[in-house]
């Protein structure tokens, strides 16, 4: 009997891609993060598979599904979030790094319109693709306002969850009235507000 000579994959790893598969996927994505910012969250899978000159099933054999998808193309900002948690975790002030940090986190949902309202239904959802990305911000930001509440500066009553859900509707408040700039720096301040003891 013949015994396969490929190299099975470590539990838990998978197979490296072949190189064409790769560069497949690295289309995929690029035409992916340019759709989403043109069109949105929303945009069209086909539209994006024909781009990146790729059929639809070939799209859907790498991101199964569309918050897939949005979860890949959103990797880098995630990482650049996290970084930056890591950098204000021992700030002077507690208060004011977690003010900055919430501030990138509504900069990030705005970024493309429906990611906001996305990342808002995805945090009740723990099997969607896309809580890859705001499960480890809410810990990044748990970690945050621990150390403000720590501090005094910031109630005790107040959750990671909150905060998330209050950022991605200020993103999305901010998304919808395009016209007024000022939007969201002036609703989180107002949030803000409310979290001191």
């Amino acid at each position: 009997m013949a015994t396969s000579t490929a190299a099975e994959p470590e539990p838990g790893r998978e197979r490296p891609l072949r190189a064409d598969a790769r560069r497949n996927r690295e289309r995929l994505l690029r035409e992916a993060r340019l759709a989403f910012a043109e069109h949105g969250t929303d945009a069209s899978l086909e539209e994006v598979a024909r781009r990146a000159g790729v059929g639809i099933g070939t799209l859907y054999r790498h991101f199964p599904n569309r918050h897939a998808l949005m979860n890949a193309v959103f990797q880098e900002a995630l990482h650049a979030l996290l970084a930056r948690s890591g950098e204000l975790a021992e700030a002077e002030q507690p208060c004011a790094a977690l003010v900055e940090w919430l501030r990138a986190v509504v900069g990030h949902a705005g970024e493309y319109r429906g990611l906001a309202r996305e990342l808002m239904s995805a945090s009740h959802d723990t099997t969607s693709a896309l809580s890859q990305c705001s499960t480890p911000l809410g810990s990044a930001g748990a970690r945050l306002l621990e150390r403000a509440q720590r501090s005094g500066a910031v109630r005790d009553d107040v959750s990671i969850g909150d905060l998330m859900q209050l950022t991605n509707a200020i993103a999305l408040a901010a998304e919808e009235c395009p016209g007024d700039r000022g939007l969201a720096d002036r609703l989180l301040a107002l949030t803000l507000r409310g979290l001191k003891p």
